[in-house]
């Protein structure tokens, strides 16, 4: 099994969430020798920017659900962190 990509979780977010705004960032590599880091150097901790037309009216809890919901998949996969910013 491969890890993560950038791209796969910005298809599935798009697929799922119809964001407005989004921005995936694999920060794997600042991450090297922590717990739960590939020794690749990628696939393993992200950050999410994201709008979407789903959040409305939703708090900051149910909008970060929204993302770790739409990402689950990847966690058997390898995600390890994941940093949600959403506007």
């Amino acid at each position: 099994m491969s890890l993560p990509t950038a791209s796969a979780l910005e298809a599935r977010l798009r697929e799922t969430l119809q964001p407005t705004e989004l921005e995936v960032i694999d920060e794997s590599a600042a991450h090297a020798g922590h717990a739960g880091a590939g020794a690749d150097g990628y696939g393993t901790h992200f950050r999410v920017r994201i709008a979407s037309p789903l959040f409305a009216g939703k708090p900051r809890l149910a909008r970060h659900r929204l993302v770790y919901d739409a990402l689950q998949l990847f966690i058997a996969q390898g995600l390890h962190a994941l940093a949600i910013e959403t506007l």
